[in-house]
């Protein structure tokens, strides 16, 4: 029997890669939820259009559209087995979701980050200061967790009961840091498995400015801290 696995996508005005993202998911994905995050563009049009559910989240940031899809999840009546979390502008393989879910569905592992190693990296694919800030993040939890974490890759696979123990909080950027950091504090098992990633479609909302790049660190940073002296 095939696992239930449902994809979650937060997008913010992604009208020109959103179309490209679903229809390279793999077919054995139950759902993809498209989860509008107050985008004003046709990234819900084109979202509809390539066959994905298509939530909207009014308020802004990561966090709050990935509980939306989780909530839309919850009332459904069958539950699924995996969620997948993706990001919407393209950079990322989808067609490498088998590879992410390979690890839980044939060993039973509880959680897999896609880690964007520089081999498979397209060059200018991430930012001087992303790089960074996922050495710096996954230092502090390898320090204080002895984490075996390379990266806090947006690709990432959960069982979705698994999910739900970790009560997710973050309503912004800390969404990724605070996963790992709760998979590690609830002793769950993980896995990374190495992805490509190419340059975004589009400008990133994050990176691409000061402000998202400042305000994303200090999210991470204060998740990081919160949990090392709990």
């Amino acid at each position: 029997m095939h696992p239930i696995i449902k994809v979650i996508i937060p997008a913010y005005n992604e009208q020109d890669s959103i179309g490209n993202v679903i229809l390279d998911i793999p077919k054995m994905v139950d759902e993809v939820i498209v989860v509008s995050n107050n985008s004003t563009d046709n990234t819900e049009i084109n979202a509809k259009q390539a066959g994905a559910t298509v939530l909207q989240e009014p308020r802004k940031g990561y966090g709050y559209a990935c509980l939306k899809g989780m909530d839309y999840i919850k009332e459904q009546t069958t539950k699924p087995d995996i969620i997948v979390f993706l990001d919407g502008d393209y950079s990322d393989y989808p067609e490498q979701l088998t590879e992410i879910i390979a690890p839980i569905v044939n060993e039973d592992i509880d959680f897999v980050v896609g880690a964007r190693v520089e081999k498979f990296r397209e060059s200018g694919a991430m930012t001087p200061q992303q790089v960074f800030g996922n050495w710096l993040a996954t230092f502090l939890m390898k320090l204080f967790f002895n984490a075996r974490f390379t990266d806090l890759g947006p690709f990432r696979g959960i069982k979705y009961n698994k999910l739900l123990a970790l009560d997710m909080q973050d309503k912004t950027y800390g969404w990724t840091v605070e996963m790992q950091l709760k998979v590690l504090k609830q002793k769950m098992s993980y896995r990374e498995i190495p992805v490509k990633y190419r340059n975004r479609i589009g400008v990133s909302k994050v990176s691409g400015t000061v402000k998202g790049t400042i305000f994303a660190g200090v999210k991470i940073l204060g998740w990081i801290f919160k949990y090392s002296f709990k």
